[in-house]
């Protein structure tokens, strides 16, 4: 089987760029230590070990890598995780919850729990009962589980849960933190562009207990 952390480490490290990693480190607000790889070089690098798993692999997902790379310092092999979750995302179900949970406690920051909820929010696609886990997590003490709670159907269209979407924000109105403020206005501002009339009624309706950031971001496009 092939060791993808070790091949990743050998790209990454010759891409490393010391100067651009204090400006990236400064940008995240020096929450992280970065290598200083432009997300287009590590993407490339990214692609050309990726295409080295085995076709017989396809369904294998390599836990051990994405381990390794969430226990690593530098900033760029959460993304390489998070890539490669992507890149499997149709094998992942319920059964994985827990596993991506733990990446979410694990070094939190919007940077990574913003894919992250596209890749649960995927499974919860497929199979409706990770709802249940989604609405929990909308009440959680944890500010990024409930981020993720609340954009899990951003992208959805059509296919967004509205029951769903408004029990969970509803599930988070009249809250001070900016990071739920944020996200309840992204996931009515993108569902907005499917269903402008249901992004009205809603705002209309809990315009009282939202914060003004909220009912911003939610009305950027109606």
């Amino acid at each position: 089987m092939n060791d993808l952390y070790n091949n990743i480490s050998k790209e990454f490290e010759i891409l490393k760029n010391d100067k651009e990693a204090a400006a990236m480190a400064k940008y995240m607000k020096n929450h992280f230590e970065f290598l200083g790889i432009h997300s287009k070089e590590r993407k490339e690098a990214q692609k050309k070990v990726f295409k080295t798993i085995p076709k017989d692999e396809k369904e294998y997902i390599d836990f051990n890598f994405t381990d390794k790379c969430y226990k690593n310092k530098y900033r760029e092999f959460q993304y390489a995780a998070i890539d490669y979750l992507n890149l499997k995302k149709k094998y992942l179900n319920k059964t994985h919850i827990k596993k991506l949970k733990e990446y979410t406690l694990t070094k939190s920051w919007w940077d990574t729990i913003d894919f992250l909820d596209r890749i649960i929010g995927d499974i919860a696609l497929r199979d409706e009962t990770v709802n249940d886990i989604l609405l929990e997590w909308s009440l959680s003490d944890n500010i990024w589980l409930r981020r993720i709670a609340i954009d899990h159907q951003i992208l959805r269209k059509e296919k967004t849960n509205t029951e769903l979407l408004e029990q969970i924000i509803m599930n988070n109105l009249n809250n001070k933190e900016f990071f739920i403020n944020k996200a309840i206005g992204w996931s009515l501002r993108d569902y907005s562009k499917t269903n402008p009339d249901w992004v009205r009624d809603f705002i209309e309706r809990h315009q009282d207990d939202m914060a003004n950031l909220s009912i911003k971001e939610a009305r950027k496009y109606i």
